[in-house]
Formats: C-alpha cells, structure tokens, sequence
C-alpha cells in the first residue's frame, strides 16, 4: 500500500494519496492544496487518481477536491447524505472503495457536520484486518470536531455522541489519521502530533473518553470558539450554492 500524508498550514489541514501500488489505482482524501501537489506525487508514486473524497463539506477552508477530481478524471465522491448542489458519486454507509488489494470502507459518522464520513482502510496485502481510519474532523488527535458549523451545536454533539461510539467499538491498534491537527479552527484542544491510535485516543483525548450522552453534550456546548469568520460563505461554496466573491 502507498499512503502519504500532507501537512497544510493555510489553511490549516491535512489530506491524504493512498493506492495499491501493485493496481496502479489510488485515491486522495480531503484535498486542500493546488491540484498539481497530488497529481505529481500520485505520479511520483504510480498511482492513477481513481476517486476524490471529501470526508464532508468544509466550513473552514475551500475544498480543491471537484476541481482535483475534473484534472485527475477521477470520481468526486461525498456522503449519499450530503446535501449539494454539484455531481458527485455518492456513498453509502458499510459501503466499499476498491483500489486493488487496498478497501475503504465508509462510516458514516454525523456530528461535526451531518453527512460526515469516516473512512476505514485495508491493505490486503498485510491482513484481512483494517490497518487505519481517516477521521476527517469527526475525532482528531486529542479532541473532537465543533458541532455547531452546519446544525445547532446541541443537534451536532448528540449525533457526534452516537458516532463516537461507533468509533469506539473499533480495536484499539487502529491508527487515526485525522483531517486536521493544531491550528485548525475545526477543533479545540488539538495536538500538533498528526496521527495517534485508537487506543490512545481512548485514554487521553478528554472529549473521546466521555461515556454519558448528557455529559458529553454539555462538554461540547462549554467554551465553542468563535466560528471561522467565512464559514458559512466557505460551506456554500463547497457546496455549489455560493460564488467566489466575499
């Protein structure tokens, strides 16, 4: 399996190139850079962009996955549940990606934004087990996505409480490669490390750890930091509802 991972700083986020080697297929998760960063690193690697995923539509910076997906021929593809006014391939809950030996399975995990999905991944070619999750802004590393971008923040934190215990019901060795890390305004006590495992994640990330719904719902409502200043400009325009003027 071919897996890299993209540190941004402006905007702050990260995003992903993974593939079968061996198939020449591959995919791009959560794209935020200039196009050509993931074609000549897809071509560095010898892959072909099959598909372009957005784990759900950003409120906090303009997404380049539809225009990566047009440069690549490839597939732009968002939760079934997304609700947007551009194509897209949509898909489904346990629903899977082949590239060769690698398969992403999607979760749909609603809270930091209601078609938010989580993406689990297998390489084959190493076990019949998955090897990682890409979280987006669902759980990142030492803290959970604000609910309040897309929904009311009270609507948000209780989904966010039912997928978090879908994400804790997965094992523990599971490696958690978020879609943002600290400096994102997507979340409040983020770690500067970009990737953890599940198990850690379980002991230390306060927000994680919260089994009570009411807790965790009053936990996720204290303190919300301001929101981005062009958030819902930015969610628009990912979207396809809104223009490129301020």
């Amino acid at each position: 399996m071919i897996l890299r991972q993209f540190l941004h700083a402006d905007p702050v986020g990260i995003s992903y190139l993974l593939g079968c080697g061996g198939k020449a297929t591959g995919a791009v998760v959560d794209p935020v850079a200039n196009v050509d960063t993931y074609l000549r690193e897809a071509e560095k690697a010898g892959l072909k962009i099959n598909y372009v995923i957005d784990t759900h539509v950003h409120a906090d910076h303009l997404s380049t996955g539809r225009a990566l997906a047009g440069a690549a021929d490839a597939q732009y593809v968002l939760s079934t549940r997304a609700d947007v006014a551009i194509p897209f391939k949509g898909v489904n809950d346990s629903e899977e990606i082949q590239l060769g030996n690698v398969v992403i399975k999607v979760l749909h995990t609603p809270g930091h934004t209601p078609e938010h999905i989580c993406l689990l991944v297998t390489d084959r070619t190493r076990a019949d087990e998955p090897w990682f999750i890409a979280t987006g802004h669902t759980l990142m590393i030492g803290d959970l996505g604000r609910t309040e971008l897309a929904v009311s923040a009270e609507e948000g934190a209780k989904d966010l409480f039912r997928s978090v215990q879908r994400l804790k019901d997965l094992p523990d060795y599971l490696e958690v490669f978020p879609g943002a890390y600290a400096g994102s305004v997507c979340g409040r006590s983020l770690s500067a490390n970009p990737v953890s495992t599940l198990g850690f994640e379980k002991r230390h990330n306060k927000a994680f750890r919260i089994d009570s719904e009411a807790e965790f719902v009053r936990f996720m409502l204290n303190d919300i930091p301001p929101a981005p200043r062009e958030a819902a400009r930015l969610r628009a325009l990912n979207s396809g509802r809104g223009t490129e003027a301020a």
